[in-house]
């Protein structure tokens, strides 16, 4: 029987996480640890609604004051963990304090990778949290010009909002188009086509070598061809490394996350859930995900397991991305190394469904601005149908 819960990691999936195990019966001492000053917020919206200034912080707050009170758990807010010592149980925080317990739940999301230079110029940001948005909004304020060096889902997002905000950006990646890794090649060229219609200026298939400055301040990127991009501010949108620096001496196994079972367990008491977390899907193996939802759904079964459960985590993922007037949607799993069928719709009316594959199942879907298709399509991923059936003529697969 646990008496002391700790939770280190206060975003969507710690809140998620102390939730479920107030509601699954926990009575005894929580604590929930946070490196951020602010009460748990939604991410997905920093790169949209609040960059461009038409939500302010207190949108994305994801409970008020009042239900968080309800959870009668301890909050240490701007307060980074350290360390961690799982013999004797014991959270180490960047002060030194040491904070016991008899489960744990770590929930540390991620941290965006930097380049090896740059960083020291002003106008040179990184977006993760609500303080790196806010300062980003403002450069975009005064800013003429923008160089994005990434173009997965941040610097796709935060193109679109450039170009909303009317500034000239520039999107730079040496894949051959935005999001390949996400979604291949035919729709990576669709998203090429949809930012260079927006005037975003696309240059893909090339490197960084530098950024120049002036002053002390960002001036533009050199590419790795020799030419030069003019931007007075620049977002560094690299992808992002799971939160376990503070793990590095705890002899928990630390791969492209805290490595986890099936039931999200790390060792005995321990538990990881969100972006940290890297974990054995009973149907396709090793996972690790940074997406919104998998956040929470991942943070309620560890709860449930902490406390003594085994259910076994094998969600059928959900993730989107708005980007101008765009919906795109996915179900399951994308990618470059897996086949892309349409099976509704037209790419040049804008709106159109698709499914991934592996030559034998249907491993993922999506929807470009329809969402009923991609509700309807999920049920091919979650069957697993397989891969001839699922694109054989459209009336026998898709409603509407």
């Amino acid at each position: 029987m646990l008496s002391r819960v700790v939770v280190v990691g206060a975003s969507a999936a710690g809140l998620t996480a102390a939730e479920a195990l107030r509601r699954e019966g926990f009575t005894g001492e929580l604590t929930i640890i946070g490196d951020e000053v602010h009460s748990p917020y939604d991410r997905p919206p920093l790169s949209k609604q609040i960059l461009r200034g038409a939500w302010e912080p207190d949108r994305i707050v994801l409970r008020p004051d009042a239900l968080l009170a309800d959870l009668k758990a301890s909050w240490m807010l701007g307060t980074p963990a350290a360390g961690l010592d799982p013999i004797g149980r014991k959270v180490v925080l960047a002060d030194g304090r040491e904070i016991g317990y008899d489960g744990l739940v770590i929930a540390t999301g991620a941290t965006p990778r930097r380049l090896p230079f740059g960083h020291d110029l002003a106008g040179v940001h990184l977006l993760r949290t609500l303080d790196d948005t806010l300062a980003l909004r403002d450069g975009l304020r005064s800013a003429r010009s923008m160089a994005i060096v990434g173009a997965g889902f941040l610097g796709a997002e935060v193109a679109a909002v450039g170009r909303e905000s009317g500034l000239e950006v520039t999107m730079i990646d040496p894949l051959p188009a935005p999001m390949i890794r996400q979604f291949g090649a035919e729709l990576g060229g669709l998203l090429a086509q949809l930012h260079q219609s927006r005037g975003v200026n696309l240059r893909c298939g090339v490197g960084v070598s530098a950024l120049t400055g002036e002053g002390g301040r960002v001036a533009g990127v050199e590419l790795s061809d020799g030419s030069h991009v003019t931007a007075d501010l620049v977002l560094v949108a690299i992808g992002a490394t799971p939160a376990t620096s503070w793990l590095a001496t705890s002899g928990l196994r630390l791969g492209d996350g805290v490595e986890c079972d099936q039931y999200c367990a790390a060792a005995p008491g321990i538990v990881a859930a969100g972006d940290v977390a890297s974990w054995h899907h009973p149907r396709i193996g090793r996972r690790r995900l940074e997406h919104r939802m998998n956040a929470t759904e991942q943070a309620t079964i560890a709860a449930k397991n902490l406390l003594g459960a085994k259910i076994p985590f094998a969600p059928v993922s959900y993730f989107w991305t708005d980007q101008y007037d765009v919906k795109l949607q996915v179900y399951g799993r994308s990618g470059d190394d897996l086949d892309f069928h349409i099976v509704a719709g037209d790419p040049t009316e804008g709106r159109f469904a698709a499914l991934y594959g592996d030559g034998h199942h249907v491993t993922g879907a999506m929807a470009w601005n329809l969402p009923r298709h991609a509700r309807l399509l999920r049920a091919h991923v979650a069957n697993q149908i397989p891969w001839k059936e699922a694109v054989a003529p459209i009336s026998t697969n898709v409603g509407g």
